[in-house]
């Protein structure tokens, strides 16, 4: 597997070139999403498939399409611009300071560290899920969890107010598009109900599975297979805040019966997180077809 890994690690340093140094922005796009694949594989080869599974769905696939679909909505044409030498030569000296001073770290970084495995493996059965980087996620370290939530709908009400993209309207992509979203949508919901369910004991999670209900909600909006009505779109407001009102609201409730944010009531660890993941699921599924879509799309009429 040797030749593998070098092959791997090649391929990240080439694709991570290439969409640096290109001055198309689709090719640099593509560049973008095929290093987020070959990412992915590494972090599988080192044995973190909880990582390699979300650089996959939100690293790659997720930011990749919010990228094409940004260059899609800018309807401008390129025109690169050639940088002069002071630019480059500052570029240069600012890329090889950083090379150096993370060789620096990387070197003086000890060669061996416990970190957290022992202390998260001696309370993972305190913890009410068997997964431990669920068990850090939404328990050990849920504030951090929490405020990840925060940032992800601020970054949603960002798009909505510079956007002004309100009322914008896909147009449909084709008869063939109608019978494709008929599989894929399904697929999508099963498959996010999946991997929530799973990230209690294995790789998975509300991350992962939203950002693949995310690409279901986007072929129904993106298709015009699913138009949504005025108060459908009062209700998608309500969604995406919904993970975080639930999130929000168990840490009061936990605060209010164990006197501790987000410890929650023994032997209920998994109830309470399985409830939250589900909440997260749907917020994130949603704010991210938003995201994708530009802004809350037009509602029909009703």
């Amino acid at each position: 597997m040797i030749v593998f890994d070098i092959v791997l690690a090649a391929g990240i340093i080439w694709m991570a070139w290439t969409s640096l140094a290109s001055a198309e922005s689709f090719r640099m796009i593509v560049a973008f999403m095929a290093f987020g694949i070959l990412v992915a594989l590494a972090w599988a080869r080192l044995n973190a498939p909880d990582v390699a599974l979300a650089e996959a769905a939100v690293g790659a696939g997720v930011t990749g399409a919010l990228f094409l679909r940004t260059i899609g909505l800018l309807r401008r044409p390129e025109q690169p611009e050639t940088a002069g030498w002071g630019l480059r030569v500052s570029a240069a000296v600012l890329a090889a300071t950083v090379a150096v001073a993370l060789s620096a770290a990387l070197v003086a970084f000890p060669r061996s560290a416990d970190g957290y495995d022992a202390l998260v493996a001696v309370n993972l059965d305190e913890s009410g899920v068997t997964n431990p980087v669920t068990a850090v996620l939404l328990n050990f370290r849920a504030y951090d969890t929490l405020l990840e939530v925060v940032v992800l709908l601020a970054a949603l009400l960002a798009v909505i107010m510079i956007g002004a993209r309100q009322g914008y309207v896909h147009r449909g992509l084709g008869p063939l598009f109608e019978p494709f979203a008929r599989l894929v949508v399904p697929l999508s919901i099963v498959t996010a109900a999946y991997l929530l369910w799973l990230g209690s004991s294995r790789p998975g999670g509300a991350f992962q599975a939203g950002a693949v209900l995310a690409a279901g909600l986007s072929v129904l909006l993106m298709g015009r297979v699913y138009i949504p009505r005025h108060f459908h779109i009062v209700l998608l407001r309500w969604l995406a805040m919904g993970g975080l009102i639930v999130f929000a609201g168990a840490a009061v409730g936990t605060l209010i019966l164990t006197g501790g944010l987000l410890q929650y009531p023994e032997g209920m660890d998994k109830i309470w997180i399985v409830g939250i993941e589900t909440a997260l699921t749907v917020s994130i599924g949603v704010v991210l077809a938003v995201l994708f879509h530009g802004g809350l799309p037009k509602g029909g009429e009703g």
